[in-house]
């Protein structure tokens, strides 16, 4: 059967990251996306100039009526948007009880924009660290959830991750596409046990969404069976070919999307 894989998270209008990439995801990799929206952003590849989130209630309604009647293999939640947001969303997938959860602290857009209300981090920490079996916090999210300087290599990044780990989270992946180098490198801790990830680092524009395409492959990835450690390197592998693959659309004139089904659609 092919599995339901459900996002939580904020729309992105010109398609490039939040539930819009989501669904893109999931159904390149094998899976029957749905989506809970957690906020409408009125953004583009070049910024976010607006966004507008509904009553917390709402958001919990969203998430409750998919449970009531579909089962849901995987969940990956994104952009939240408020503290009040982030602890209805947590209260209702402790009633639905997914057998597993990314959680993609969404702070800021690819544009740097902010995304989140000041009370959005103590009620991550406080209300969904507990619940993720990862999450996947990028270098200055990392920083921003622990308050730990910037790091300067893979031992820095362990360093985030273990004080994640300190605050409940069963598993953690900190992304390091920030920090510069020639190859792009992500660290994930699970127990006493750590991985590093390395890809040869894409030189392109297009990098819109690539925090919100990277989770939610590891959630398909993980619906379809896969063992965590697996999953992290098969979705790291399928966003280095969507990064590459980038330059084939047209898609806004600032920092452009990720191309989704790279390995799916014909090639000129």
């Amino acid at each position: 059967m092919i599995p339901n894989v459900l996002s939580i998270a904020g729309s992105d209008p010109s398609g490039g990251a939040g539930i819009q990439a989501d669904l893109k995801t999931f159904a390149a990799l094998g899976c029957h996306g749905m989506a809970v929206v957690t906020g409408l952003t009125a953004q583009n590849t070049r910024g976010v100039s607006a966004v507008h989130l509904p009553p917390p209630q709402f958001a919990a309604a969203q998430i409750d009526a998919v449970f009531a009647d579909i089962e849901v293999s995987a969940v990956k939640i994104g952009m939240l948007g408020s503290g009040a947001i982030a602890a209805a969303v947590a209260q209702s997938l402790r009633a639905g009880a997914p057998p597993f959860i990314v959680l993609d602290p969404v702070l800021a857009a690819t544009s740097g924009d902010a995304l989140g209300a000041p009370d959005v981090v103590e009620a991550l920490l406080r209300d969904l660290l507990p619940l993720a079996s990862l999450i996947t916090p990028n270098v200055p999210e990392a920083m921003r959830l622990t308050g730990l300087p910037a790091p300067h290599d893979t031992g820095g990044m362990l360093a985030l991750a273990q004080a994640l780990q300190a605050r409940g989270a069963r598993a953690v992946l900190v992304k390091g596409g920030h920090l510069h180098g020639n190859t792009a490198e992500d660290v994930l801790l699970t127990g006493n046990h750590s991985r590093i990830y390395s890809a040869p680092r894409v030189n392109t524009r297009n990098t819109h969404g690539t925090g919100c395409t990277l989770s939610s492959a590891i959630a398909a990835y993980s619906a379809r069976g896969m063992a965590l450690e697996e999953a992290v390197g098969a979705a790291k592998d399928y966003l280095t070919g969507a990064l590459r693959a980038g330059g084939a659309l047209n898609a806004g004139k600032g920092q452009g999307p990720v191309h989704h089904f790279w390995s799916l659609w014909p090639k000129e």
